[in-house]
């Protein structure tokens, strides 16, 4: 793989997304991550095992819609953003978060 296609894969995954729902599946094996917005199924996989060396089973996507929002009196939108549920193989895992 060239560099210059490392480099974009890394520019894939934004961060771990940490919710109640993200832990509770956390013990399945499935991971979530928030993606780039252009990002695919198969980019996603190929960065996840690029970044932590683990073998990628099945990539879910899902399109987040931006809360409308009020500012004083203006009325604004929170931007949208997308979300990657990342299934692993049978005996690998990420340590996400993991204190000292």
């Amino acid at each position: 793989m060239s560099i210059k296609a490392e480099t974009e894969l890394f520019n894939v995954l934004l961060s771990p997304h940490v919710s109640e729902k993200s832990t509770r599946v956390a013990s399945d094996r499935q991971y979530v991550f928030k993606v780039s917005k252009d990002s695919q199924k198969d980019t996603i996989k190929k960065a996840v095992e690029l970044l932590f060396k683990v073998k990628v089973v099945a990539v879910c996507v899902s399109n987040v819609k931006g809360k409308k929002k009020t500012f004083g009196r203006t009325l604004g939108k929170r931007p949208g953003w997308k979300k990657a549920y990342v299934t692993l193989a049978e005996g690998d895992s990420i340590e996400l978060g993991s204190a000292g």
